[in-house]
């Protein structure tokens, strides 16, 4: 049998699975795990490791990626192998699992994405580029929806367009801008690592003297600090920005440097923490921001900032070598390289970590590299859309 056979075998399986079981079963005995009772599951550990290994080296791109996900829905025994098999973005360069999102991108190459922006539904859709051209259909990535505040302004970032709520498992965390939209924090939907604490609000009450603490899918770990030099005097040029990773030591750029790897979602913080008190309440407008180990040694974490322009006589204006990717100009186009904030300039700091700009009317391009991730430089690259009263 062949490998493409064997596919397509795998995913009529799939689909299958639920009307074959259902009509297997007495009625309203619950479902529990059926495909290990299927022959795929007994194939042995030597044969399918050789399968999945040649799934996956053949199937290297979106669409046809699609069937290294087929493989880890078969049973548990596929899933634990395929994912294995399937290393991080970090060493692979692919995006395969909805986790890939979470993780930093690959070393020595660019990921290619680009961000299509709805007007009327303040919505924001992130794709994986399939192709080198600007204008290719893409692979859906992530969803983010802009909610005005009296006081600020929230993006929430989701693996569902259709789901942006924050009990969902979808929730991915959110960008949080001040009332100027000059400064904006980035909040992960789970810790990045265990020294992370949740922020927690203001107004935190106490209901009959006693500290409440719901279990909930998800909740806000600061992760990363933006914030956009003011523009006072109104001089024209692009806008000036740094950004504070929180949860990114500042040595991952280092050769030998080592980010954060997150392995999988954990959709339920409360029994990852259990004796960590949380709090909600009707009014949670201002949140304190709590982080971890990294963050309270800022001269200890990544700190990005945009890359200085330069002026063409020729042309007027100011300019940044995109490479092709960004044919419009526009005071929201960037490119972020790392700071050397204690010590000379390295070629590790002039490398380009996160580049965004304009290519269409609602069309942006968002490539990004190690160590941050495809969460990470989406809300950064919102961060720019945002309304600067104080920056232009």
């Amino acid at each position: 049998m062949s490998i493409r056979s064997l596919i397509q075998d795998i995913r009529f399986s799939r689909s299958q699975r639920v009307v074959q079981v259902s009509a297997a079963r007495p009625a309203g005995e619950a479902v529990g795990e059926p495909l290990n009772e299927v022959c795929w599951a007994q194939m042995p550990q030597e044969l399918l490791r050789e399968v999945l290994v040649r799934i996956e080296a053949s199937e290297d791109a979106w669409p046809l990626r699609k069937s290294v996900v087929a493989c880890a829905g078969v049973c548990r025994s596929w899933r634990h192998l395929t994912k294995e098999i399937v290393k991080a973005p970090e060493l692979s360069g692919k995006l395969t699992f909805p986790i890939s999102v979470k993780q930093p991108g690959p070393r020595d190459d660019l990921v290619r994405c680009f961000i299509k922006r709805n007007r009327s539904t303040q919505t924001y859709y992130l794709f994986l580029g399939l192709t080198h051209a600007l204008t290719d259909e893409g692979k859906f990535l992530l969803a983010a929806r802009k909610f005005k505040r009296p006081t600020c302004t929230d993006y929430v970032v989701s693996l569902h367009v259709d789901n942006m709520s924050k009990g969902s498992s979808n929730y991915i965390g959110k960008l949080r801008s001040n009332f100027l939209g000059t400064k904006f924090t980035i909040f992960d939907g789970q810790p990045s690592h265990l020294g992370d604490k949740i922020a927690k609000s203001r107004s935190t009450r106490l209901v009959n003297l006693k500290q409440v603490s719901p279990r909930v899918p998800a909740g806000n770990y600061p992760v990363a600090q933006i914030q956009y030099e003011l523009n006072m005097m109104g001089s024209r040029g692009p806008r000036r920005m740094q950004c504070t990773m929180d949860s990114i030591p500042s040595s991952s750029v280092e050769p030998g440097g080592v980010a954060t790897t997150q392995a999988e979602f954990s959709h339920n913080n409360a029994e990852l923490f259990p004796s960590l008190p949380f709090f909600r309440s009707k009014s949670n407008r201002v949140e304190s921001f709590l982080s971890g180990p990294l963050a309270r040694q800022k001269d200890g974490v990544l700190v990005l900032r945009n890359k200085s322009p330069r002026w063409h006589e020729q042309l007027q204006c100011w300019c940044l070598n995109f490479h092709g990717r960004v044919t419009v100009a526009s005071v929201k186009n960037f490119q972020l390289v790392a700071s050397p904030e204690n010590g000379p300039a390295g070629p590790e700091h002039e490398k380009i970590i996160l580049q965004f700009g304009k290519v269409g009317k609602d069309l942006f391009t968002m490539d990004y590299r190690y160590p941050i991730s495809a969460f990470q430089a989406f809300s950064i690259c919102l961060s720019s859309f945002d309304t600067k009263i104080a920056c232009e």
